[in-house]
């Protein structure tokens, strides 16, 4: 179940009490943020190139957690996932 409720009339995202912070992201930062919201879990090498700058500010401003694991079940090595805060 997602936690997104979309507000086609005002185009504002609410996402549980994230309202005030959705409200001052620029337009690459929530395109960004909707990605991983959509995404679930989301590699962070799969992030195009023109957006990866919006990453870093994301996880400054709370919205967005950096987390590592295996990529699948037969390797070992860990990369890195993004994930919104909140979501499980």
């Amino acid at each position: 179940m997602f936690l997104i409720l979309t507000a086609i009339l005002t185009d504002r995202i609410f996402y549980r009490g994230h309202t005030e912070l959705l409200e001052g992201l620029t337009d690459v930062e929530r395109e960004v943020y909707e990605l991983i919201l959509r995404a679930g879990d989301l590699m962070a090498k799969d992030v195009p190139s023109k957006l990866a700058g919006a990453v870093p500010r994301l996880v400054k401003k709370g919205l967005v957690e950096v987390y590592k694991r295996p990529a699948s079940s037969a390797s070992r090595k860990k990369q890195k996932f993004l994930r919104a805060k909140g979501q499980e």
